[in-house]
């Protein structure tokens, strides 16, 4: 026995049984009767099905391709593997099988993906600002932390400076010995080229090698001055 239902229900006189015996013609003024006798029928019908279902017996719901509810004691090869409702004796819901898409499948972890990253994002937050109260009186040792944080930093940017400007000394003192040849229109030595791209080379890396330190150092800043801000919105001391 199958009983077949709208979606949605909103009038108990769209239910339509399966087993629906055809309706004669029926004299004019039934209409009232037929619509109490189909909501009638059909609450009668539901509890007759669960009732008379045994202690151990399952009915489940679910919906077809066309948008109809069915209820039974099977469900057809077809809907196995779809969303479905399994009711106890009493008409009650005792498990939701939600069968998604691999769209909805989708939609629904990165939702879940979100909320975890949301949720880590607070705890972070509420850890580190623990840490700070903590951690700091005032805002001048924050400023004394910072310092000292850039100490190593500073010291290898001094060093990289202070080998950039010999390279760039170096590099610009081969350059001119070159424009000289150029200037006497002599062919500049092969030993001057290779000097010369050497010094260009090692000026090259030098560059290179300050960039990480550079880095650095704006992060630290960043990030101290950040803590400075949240200090102050969190203590209201400057």
């Amino acid at each position: 026995m199958v009983l077949k239902m709208p979606d949605k229900i909103t009038d108990y006189t769209s239910i339509q049984p399966t087993f629906q015996a055809n309706q004669s013609a029926r004299p004019p003024g039934s209409r009232g009767k037929k619509a109490g006798f189909k909501s009638g029928f059909f609450l009668a019908l539901v509890a007759g099905i669960t009732f008379s279902l045994p202690a151990s017996a399952k009915l489940y719901k679910w919906v077809d391709n066309d948008g109809v509810t069915h209820y039974d004691e099977v469900i057809p090869p077809e809907y196995a593997n779809k969303s479905r409702v399994e009711l106890n004796k009493d008409g009650r819901v005792v498990k939701d099988r939600e069968i998604l898409t691999p769209e909805q499948r989708l939609s629904r972890d990165q939702a879940d993906a979100r909320k975890h990253a949301q949720e880590q994002l607070a705890t972070d937050q509420q850890r580190h600002d623990k840490t700070l109260i903590n951690t700091y009186s005032n805002t001048q040792e924050i400023d004394l932390a910072r310092q000292r944080s850039l100490q190593q930093i500073d010291a290898r940017i001094n060093v990289i400076s202070t080998s950039l400007k010999s390279a760039s000394d170096n590099l610009a003192e081969l350059q001119n010995e070159a424009d000289g040849y150029a200037k006497r229109n002599r062919e500049i030595p092969d030993s001057l080229k290779t000097d010369l791209q050497n010094a260009k080379a090692r000026l090259d890396k030098l560059n290179k090698d300050m960039e990480k330190p550079l880095a650095e150092k704006a992060a630290i800043d960043a990030r101290y001055a950040a803590d400075k801000a949240r200090y102050i919105e969190l203590t209201g001391k400057k």
